[in-house]
C-alpha cells in the first residue's frame, strides 16, 4: 500500500512537471466533455420543458377525459362518473400526490374589452387553491396574490397586449353553453401571464364554478381530472393499474399510446350512450413532439460520437509524442529498481487526474455554454417555446448523465493511452535508454 501511494504521488508530481506536454490533450478533453455535457443537458432540459408546459396545460401525469357525444360540450364528467374514477383510484392504490378537476370550453369563446375581441383556444375552468402549485411556475408579469375569486381571470400576455387590457381591468367573457346558447360573464383580470408558446398564447383560466355555470352544467361536473405523482415515469404503470380498476365501474375507452390513436377513438362517429372515460398519459399527448425528440437524439448521438473521436484521437497522438519523449527518463527509472508495472502505475495516474481535472474543467464551461445559449432568442423558430422555459433554452444537468458522459469520456481516453502505456513499459532497458521509438 505504501509503494502505491508513492507511486500515485509520483505520477502527481510527473503531471505536473509535463503539463505543458499536456496542453494539448487538455484541451481536446475539457472542450470536448463542455460540448457533449451541453449538448445532452441542453435535450434533457428541453425535454422537462416540454413535459412541464404539457402537465401544466393538461394538468396531470395521468388525465382522465370524459366524452359525452349527446352534449354540444364533448368534454364532460358527472357525479356518477367522477365517483366511480376515484373509487378505481383508491381499489388501484397508485396514490397519486394530487388530483386536479378542470372544466374545458372549446375555441369559440370570446372576450371582449373596450370594442376589442381576441377568440379564445382554451378557456380552463379550474380550482384556484387546488392548482396553485402550477400557477406558482408561470412568469406572471406581476406576482399572482391569492386567494382568487370566483369572478377574477388569468389571461395570456398576448392576448392582454392585444386587447389593450391590464390586471383590474373588467372584462367580457362569452361560451356557447351545452345548449349552443349564448352565455357571458364578467370577470377581473387578476393576473397576465408570459406565455407564447401553442400550450399559452391563447388560453385563459377561470373558475370551474362559474365555468361550468356558464355551461349549464351541475357546479361539481368536471371535463378532465389530472393525477399527479411523485414520480412522474410511472404514469404509464399508474395508467394501466387505473384502467383496470376503471373498467369494472364506469364505460371506459381504450388505453392508446400516441396522438394518432387518440383521434382514432374520439374523432370517429360515436356509438355509445353517455359518457366515456379515457385515460392518458403526457406521452399520448406529446407523441408527435417525442418523433421531433427521438430525431434531434439522432443529431446528439452524430455530435457525441464526434466529440468522442476528437478525444480518442488527440489522446492517442498526444501520448505517443510525449511517450517517446519521455523514454530516456522510463530507461533510468528502470535502471534504479522501477518495474514495469510500477512504470505503468505512475503513467496511469497522470491520466486519470488529467481527465478528472479536465471533466471538472469542462463541466464549468458547459455551464457558460448555457448561460450563454440562454441569451439567444429563438423567436424565428415557429412553435419553438414549448422547449423553452420563460422564453429561455435551459439545461437540465442530470446526475445520471453526467455520470453517463464521464465513463465514455475516461473509457475513450484509457482506449487511447493503455496500449502506448503498455508497450512503453513492457520494453526492454537497452531500448528504452536508447530512446528507440515506441
Amino acid at each position: 500500500m505504501e509503494k502505491i501511494i508513492i507511486l500515485f504521488k509520483l505520477g502527481i508530481k510527473y503531471l505536473y512537471r509535463y503539463r505543458r506536454r499536456y496542453i494539448f490533450l487538455f484541451a481536446a478533453l475539457v472542450f470536448c466533455f463542455a460540448i457533449v455535457t451541453f449538448i445532452t443537458s441542453s435535450k434533457d432540459g428541453m425535454y422537462d420543458n416540454v413535459y412541464y408546459s404539457a402537465q401544466s396545460h393538461y394538468a396531470g401525469d395521468v388525465v382522465a377525459v370524459g366524452y359525452n357525444p349527446q352534449i354540444d360540450m364533448a368534454h364532460h364528467m358527472g357525479g356518477s362518473e367522477i365517483s366511480a374514477l376515484l373509487d378505481a383510484v383508491d381499489a388501484s392504490g397508485i396514490n397519486p400526490g394530487r388530483i386536479v378537476y378542470r372544466t374545458l370550453f372549446g375555441n369559440t369563446g370570446v372576450i371582449y374589452f373596450n370594442g376589442n375581441a381576441v377568440v379564445q383556444k382554451y378557456i380552463i375552468g379550474c380550482d384556484w387553491e387546488k392548482e396553485e402549485h402550477l400557477f406558482s411556475k408561470m412568469d406572471f408579469i406581476s406576482p399572482l396574490e391569492y386567494p382568487v375569486s370566483d369572478d377574477e381571470i388569468i389571461l395570456s400576455a398576448p392576448v392582454a397586449n392585444q386587447l389593450g387590457a391590464s390586471v383590474g381591468d373588467i372584462i367580457i367573457l362569452e361560451v356557447d353553453n351545452r345548449y349552443s346558447q349564448k352565455n357571458t360573464g364578467r370577470f377581473i383580470i387578476k393576473g397576465i401571464v408570459r406565455d407564447n408558446s401553442i400550450f399559452g398564447y391563447f388560453k385563459v383560466y377561470i373558475s370551474r364554478f362559474t365555468l361550468n355555470r356558464l355551461l349549464l352544467f351541475d357546479d361539481n361536473d368536471c371535463s378532465t381530472i389530472g393525477f399527479f405523482f411523485d414520480n412522474p415515469s410511472a404514469a404509464e404503470k399508474n395508467r394501466s393499474s387505473l384502467y383496470s380498476f376503471l373498467t369494472e365501474r364506469t364505460q371506459t375507452g381504450p388505453l392508446v399510446y400516441d396522438r394518432e390513436g387518440m383521434e382514432s377513438e374520439t374523432t370517429q362517429p360515436w356509438s355509445w350512450e353517455g359518457t366515456k372515460v379515457f385515460l392518458y398519459t403526457m406521452q399520448v399527448y406529446l407523441s408527435e413532439v417525442t418523433d421531433l425528440m427521438e430525431a434531434m437524439d439522432l443529431m446528439t448521438y452524430l455530435l457525441y460520437g464526434m466529440m468522442l473521436i476528437i478525444i480518442l484521437v488527440s489522446a492517442a497522438v498526444t501520448y505517443r509524442l510525449i511517450l517517446h519523449e519521455r523514454a530516456k527518463e522510463m530507461g533510468v527509472m528502470r535502471a534504479i529498481g522501477f518495474y514495469g508495472s510500477d512504470l505503468r502505475m505512475v503513467l496511469w495516474t497522470e491520466v486519470i487526474i488529467l481527465g478528472f481535472i479536465s471533466i471538472a474543467a469542462g463541466f464549468i464551461l458547459s455551464l457558460f455554454f448555457s448561460a450563454a445559449a440562454s441569451f439567444i432568442s429563438f423567436s424565428w423558430f415557429p412553435s419553438f417555446e414549448i422547449f423553452l422555459r420563460n422564453g429561455k433554452l435551459t439545461a437540465l444537468y442530470l446526475p445520471n448523465t453526467i455520470i453517463v458522459n464521464m465513463i465514455f469520456t475516461l473509457l475513450v481516453l484509457a482506449a487511447a493511452v493503455i496500449i502506448p502505456s503498455l508497450r512503453a513499459s513492457g520494453k526492454n532497458l537497452p531500448s528504452l535508454l536508447s530512446g528507440e521509438p515506441l
